[in-house]
C-alpha cells in the first residue's frame, strides 16, 4: 500500500503472489501469506511492515511473528480473549502463560468506555467511537500482546459496529481504524487487475502457465502504476479527460484505467514514431490515429 502525492486514495501495488491449493496445509492462504510477509521482512530488515487483512486471515499460522512485522485484522464474535499473563510469583514450575478469560466482546463493549475518535476514511474525514482493550487473543497470536479497538460508528447505546485486532501496541485507536478501512485499495486493484489488465481470462492448460499469468499480469499493474506516478502524469490528465467525457463533472484524480490508457499512448507513440525524414504513408497515419483512438474509447 502506498500514498501517492497525485492521488487522494491509497494505492494497492501487488508485488507478490502465492498459489492456493485447496485442501492443503502448505497451499492454504493464511500460511501462504505468513510466507510472503516472512520474505517481504527478509528482504527489508530496515522497515516496519503493517499486514492488515480481513477475518480470514487469523489463525495459529502467525504465532511467531517477525518483530518487524505488525497484524491487524477484524476480531471474530465468538474470538477467546484472555487478560495478559500474570507477574512470576517465583514459585517452582512453567509460568502462566495468560491471564484470566475475558467476557465475550458484547460484553465487554456494554462495560467499555468509548471516545469520539477523528478517521481519514475512503477519502473523507469521519467521527466514529472507539474503546481500546489489552489482552490475549491466545489461539491465534499466542503470548504476543494485542490491542483490540471496538468501533462504533455512532454514539449511541448499542454494543458495537466493527472490533479490530492489532498485534501493534504503539498504534492508536485512529491508526488501527484507518488501515484496516485502506485495505479496501486491496480489492480494488484486483478489480483492476481482473478487469483492466485480463488477470484471470487466460486459458492455460501446463501447470507452470497457471503460477506464472496471474503474478505475470499483477506485476503488470504494479509497473504501470509506478511509471505512472514517477514519469507520465502531467496535471493536465484529469482536465483533458473531463473535456473527453464532460458527464464526469466530479472526476478529480486520475483512475487506473486513465494510467493505463496513458501508458498505451506513449508505447503507441513509441512505436509509430517516424525513423525517416519523408512524410509518413496514409496508412501509417490511419494506423496510428486508430491505434491512439482505442484507449481513450
Amino acid at each position: 500500500m502506498v500514498s501517492l502525492p497525485i492521488l487522494a486514495r491509497p494505492v494497492c501495488l501487488p508485488v507478490l503472489a502465492r498459489l492456493v491449493r485447496k485442501n492443503t496445509m502448505s497451499g492454504s492462504r493464511l500460511w501462504l501469506a505468513r510466507q510472503m510477509v516472512t520474505a517481504i521482512a527478509q528482504a527489508l530488515p530496515g522497515r516496519r511492515i503493517h499486514v492488515v487483512a480481513d477475518a480470514a486471515y487469523a489463525g495459529g499460522e502467525l504465532r511467531g511473528l517477525p518483530g518487524q512485522v505488525s497484524w491487524t485484522t477484524r476480531l471474530r464474535k465468538d474470538a477467546a480473549l484472555y487478560a495478559p499473563a500474570p507477574a512470576r510469583t517465583g514459585r517452582r514450575g512453567r509460568p502462566a502463560q495468560k491471564g484470566k478469560k475475558l467476557p465475550k466482546l458484547a460484553d465487554l463493549a456494554r462495560t467499555a468506555v468509548f471516545a469520539p475518535t477523528t478517521v481519514r476514511r475512503y477519502g473523507a474525514d469521519h467521527t466514529v467511537h472507539t474503546a481500546t482493550i489489552s489482552c490475549l487473543w491466545y489461539t491465534v497470536f499466542g503470548p504476543q500482546p494485542v490491542t483490540v479497538v471496538l468501533v462504533r460508528e455512532a454514539d449511541s447505546s448499542r454494543g458495537y459496529d466493527l472490533a479490530l485486532v492489532a498485534t501493534d501496541q504503539q498504534a492508536t485507536a485512529g491508526q488501527v481504524v484507518e488501515r484496516y478501512a485502506a485495505r479496501w485499495a486491496i480489492e480494488v486493484a484486483i478489480e483492476d487487475a481482473k478487469q483492466l489488465v485480463g488477470v484471470g481470462q487466460a486459458h492455460n492448460r501446463l501447470a507452470a502457465a497457471v503460477e506464472r499469468t496471474v503474478p505475470f499480469g499483477l506485476a503488470c499493474l504494479t509497473l504501470a502504476v509506478c511509471w505512472y506516478a514517477t514519469a507520465g502524469h502531467q496535471p493536465s490528465d484529469v482536465a483533458e479527460h473531463r473535456a473527453r467525457r464532460p458527464w464526469y463533472r466530479t472526476k478529480t484524480n486520475p483512475s487506473t484505467s486513465d494510467m493505463l490508457a496513458k501508458l498505451r499512448r506513449v508505447l503507441i507513440a513509441a512505436r509509430f514514431r517516424c525513423a525517416r525524414p519523408e512524410q509518413p504513408t496514409p496508412t501509417e497515419i490511419q494506423a496510428i490515429r486508430l491505434a491512439w483512438e482505442e484507449p481513450a474509447a
